[in-house]
């Protein structure tokens, strides 16, 4: 069965930092473009950071650059998204996403993701 478990949610003061993991199973995840999804309280799904399959093109939303990473362990099968500074409008349930694109060094800011964790409730207080 293919599928991604995300974890490392918490609670946290603003300022403070979380890490995310995704883990992958019944499937490569080194073959496939990455990304970190998150949604608040009635508002809608939105990206925050991909990564393609070859690593080497990254891209997040200007509302988390310079404090977010999106990074992957191939041999562990496994991502993460490094959170630091992290601020009260980062509140929000966050999802892990996996999809096969063919251009290796492509990087998808769309939902368009095949595989998704069932998400991580990361929440800061002011």
């Amino acid at each position: 069965q293919r599928q991604l478990v995300d974890s490392g949610g918490g609670s946290v003061q603003a300022g403070g930092s979380l890490r995310l993991s995704c883990a992958a199973s019944g499937f490569t995840l080194g073959w496939h473009a990455v990304g970190w999804f998150r949604q608040a309280p009635g508002k809608e799904r939105e990206a925050v950071a991909c990564m393609s399959s070859s690593s080497d093109n990254t891209n997040y939303a200007d509302s988390v650059k310079g404090r977010f990473t999106i990074s992957r362990d191939n041999a562990e099968n496994t991502m993460y998204l490094q959170m630091n500074s992290l601020k009260p409008e980062d509140t929000a349930v966050y999802y892990c996403a996996a999809r096969y694109i063919a251009d290796q060094r492509t990087c998808d800011m769309t939902s368009g993701y095949d595989y998704w964790g069932q998400g991580t409730q990361v929440t800061v207080s002011s």
